[in-house]
């Protein structure tokens, strides 16, 4: 039997509806939603459950919303009896990996989330920015375009997410010159995305001081199992290493792909998407279709799991 890996989804897999089955059926569930949005101080359930879209996409309700969905499904899975022998989370994800791998108890997790994405908001309000998926070109070649396109504005890659699939993230005018290039160079698609936000570029340094305070303020144990780091794509769990590689995922790229290589080269076998959504198990899909990935982010998830 190989690894078992728990991957944990970052923003744009939200939905309205996200865990209100779970929270109806698991009082396990209940009891992380309720302190959750004890903790957090404005209305999550509601926003989680009834809406509406606009509300739930702006970043800082987004990033709170998905951090409490996964981190719900994964109390629930371990209630099972299944548990990661690795974690990983993409961008925001990373928080939720880090309550999965002990690191982080859900109290800090969820006052940091809350931090992160208010402040997160602000900068991307103070230095508008935007974000585009590039889907056909080699990192090399995206990493070329973005330097040709800076004369433009700030850009650069922001997730390597899977072979041909990478985001770009800066200014507007550094973006849509970058998109530019990009489709002169070749790329099959390219399509702006709907971001409050450059995030993962240096668009995001008004976030970082506050985000730092947060950090250097809560409690971060050695991890139980290894979480592999979006900046670095390699296992750590030394409390120190993870305080400053969550500093530097702010404004570095995902390295996703990557992290995906790295975990089946470590002998994972077994992925779940833990959370809602399932962007992630289409990324694990493209990057090696050996591995399957189950989602675990509704009660029929669950059912499925336990026959």
């Amino acid at each position: 039997m190989g690894k078992t890996a728990f991957l944990f989804p970052g923003q744009g897999s939200q939905y309205v509806g996200m865990g209100q089955d779970l929270y109806e059926a698991y009082p396990k569930v209940k009891e992380i939603f309720d302190r959750s949005e004890e903790i957090l101080g404005f209305s999550l359930k509601e926003i989680c459950f009834e809406g509406p879209m606009e509300t739930l996409k702006q970043t800082q309700y987004t990033q709170p919303a998905i951090f409490t969905h996964s981190v719900a499904a994964d109390a629930l899975l371990k209630e099972k009896g299944i548990r990661p022998d690795a974690t990983a989370g993409h961008s925001l994800g990373e928080y939720s990996a880090l309550v999965s791998a002990g690191a982080l108890n859900l109290e800090d997790g969820v006052k940091l989330v809350k931090i992160r994405g208010a402040l997160m908001q602000t900068a991307g309000e103070k230095n508008p920015g935007t974000m585009a998926a590039v889907l056909g070109m080699t990192p090399e070649k995206i990493e070329a375009v973005c330097e040709e396109a800076a004369s433009a504005g700030i850009v650069q890659p922001a997730n390597f997410n899977c072979p041909g699939q990478i985001v770009i993230s800066g200014s507007i005018e550094g973006v849509h010159q970058a998109m530019a290039l990009a489709k002169e160079n070749g790329a099959r698609m390219v399509k702006e995305l709907p971001v409050s936000g450059a995030f993962h570029s240096p668009l995001m340094g008004d976030a970082l001081t506050g985000l730092v305070e947060a950090l250097n303020e809560v409690d971060i144990r050695t991890a139980d199992v290894p979480v592999y780091s979006n900046v670095k794509a390699q296992p750590v769990s030394d409390p120190a290493e993870i305080r400053e590689l969550l500093q530097q995922q702010l404004m570095a790229p995902v390295r996703w792909e990557e992290i995906l290589r790295n975990m089946i080269a470590d002998g994972c076998e077994n992925f779940y998407e833990v959370g809602p959504g399932k962007v992630l198990q289409g990324l694990l899909k493209r990057t090696d279709r050996q591995y399957a990935c189950k989602v675990i982010g509704k009660t029929d998830d669950l059912q499925m799991e336990s026959e």
